[in-house]
């Protein structure tokens, strides 16, 4: 079974994640295919490069993370683009994973399940990771240091909470729990 797991920034769905994956679940983290592909040599950089130029580039040949969300906040064709070159590199990457991980629960952890929208004909649940809005940002600003106005045009540029809910065919949500409340949530799915 295919399954997408997604929520909005500091829900929990990274740490619901690793729960699926200690109760035998595959996981496949479109971030982390996304990061791998925007490192010096990635599959992604010279597309990027191509079409955002060198400022977006870091000295060691990465893309400047920093300077790209700055891009893309600012400008929502910028973001449209960098999500034309991106998408289907990870789109392929995700299948070949897939592929070799034979049978089984596979995760397909993705942050921008519900603004995909191609996402949905690829998995046969959602599984959504919600909390609220509050919650969200005491948790990245304590985890990464953001200011809380960056953590909250992140937000602003995600799903709403009510997006994710409607598409989702199960919601965890993830306030108030303690780790072990959170994994009696996650074995209770149906498909665990």
């Amino acid at each position: 079974m295919r399954i997408g797991l997604t929520g909005g920034i500091g829900s929990g769905k990274s740490t619901v994640a690793a729960m699926l994956v200690d109760g035998g679940a595959t996981l496949i983290d479109t971030d982390a295919i996304a990061r791998a592909i925007t490192q010096p040599g990635g599959a992604a950089m010279p597309a990027v490069e191509a079409a955002f130029g060198a400022a977006v580039v870091a000295a060691d040949g990465s893309m400047d993370r920093t300077r790209m969300r700055e891009l893309v906040f600012a400008d929502p064709s910028a973001k449209q683009r960098l999500e034309s070159i991106l998408h289907p590199i990870i789109g392929i990457e995700c299948e070949a994973r897939a592929t070799a991980a034979g049978p089984g629960l596979i995760v397909f952890d993705v942050p921008l399940l519900v603004e995909s929208k191609r996402w949905r004909a690829r998995v046969e649940r959602v599984l959504v990771v919600d909390a609220t809005e509050e919650t969200q940002l005491q948790r990245v600003v304590a985890r990464s240091g953001w200011a809380p106005d960056a953590v909250r045009a992140v937000i602003a540029q995600q799903a709403t909470r009510r997006a994710r809910q409607a598409a989702a065919d199960a919601v965890i949500f993830n306030e108030g729990l303690s780790i072990e409340e959170l994994r009696l949530e996650v074995r209770a799915l149906p498909w665990c």
